[in-house]
């Protein structure tokens, strides 16, 4: 397939699909639900299918007022920085030996780079972490990478945590390149597994080897 738009147009005819985004407005009608209606796919708009050099698959998005974007850990740039974001900033750091000049959270930068930033569970509930976790988004996203299977140009995943290591058994094409870390929140990356793990600078070591231009990970 060429884009994302076609993709999703054939996604939302499916039953499941029409499952999830009836769960999805039910929700709406009930609760607060992060990120806005027009943000939920923000990634796939941003970062064009055929120009995917990188995946970053997250968890579900910030459960805070104001935070999520439609972007895996991505703030609006007037938003204070998550303690997950904090800690992906500090390790590119220390991997490229470089501090950032612009350190607001917006991540936007690398998906125009061509790195889709996924939250395997696109939609939660205000203050409830996890809470749409279920089997209409895992259905989705194993959809959502069988189509970035089917391209065969060298493309990075990065998994960051046990949710995202979930879907390690999909990823099949061997022009890919899956590195697994710990979740970069502090409970779990203080407990080893992300601080060093040097993935940024794995993930581009691999793109320079197949003559691909590297991210800037820095801005």
């Amino acid at each position: 397939m060429e884009n994302w738009s076609d993709f999703l147009a054939l996604e939302k005819k499916k039953e499941f699909f029409l499952e999830l985004q009836n769960f999805i407005k039910k929700e709406r009608e009930n609760y607060v639900i992060f990120p806005k209606e027009e943000d939920v796919f923000k990634a796939f708009e941003l970062t064009n299918l055929k120009d995917i050099k990188v995946v970053i698959f997250g968890q579900d998005p910030y459960p805070n007022v104001g935070q999520a974007m439609g972007l895996a850990f991505s703030v609006p740039k007037d938003i204070k920085l998550p303690p997950s974001l904090k800690n992906i900033y500090k390790e590119i750091e220390t991997e490229f030996g470089k501090e950032f000049i612009n350190r607001d959270g917006d991540l936007t930068y690398l998906a125009k780079q061509g790195v889709l930033l996924l939250n395997p569970i696109l939609t939660v509930r205000e203050k409830e972490p996890l809470s749409h976790d279920n089997e209409l988004y895992k259905r989705f996203f194993i959809d959502v990478i069988e189509e970035i299977e089917h391209n065969d140009n060298p493309i990075v995943y990065l998994l960051f945590g046990g949710k995202a290591h979930k879907y390690e058994k999909y990823i099949t094409n061997k022009n890919h390149l899956v590195i697994k870390t710990n979740h970069p929140s502090p409970l779990s990356a203080n407990r080893g597994g992300w601080f060093g793990s040097n993935c940024f600078k794995e993930a581009n070591n691999f793109l320079i080897k197949n003559q691909i231009k590297p991210i800037e990970w820095l801005k």
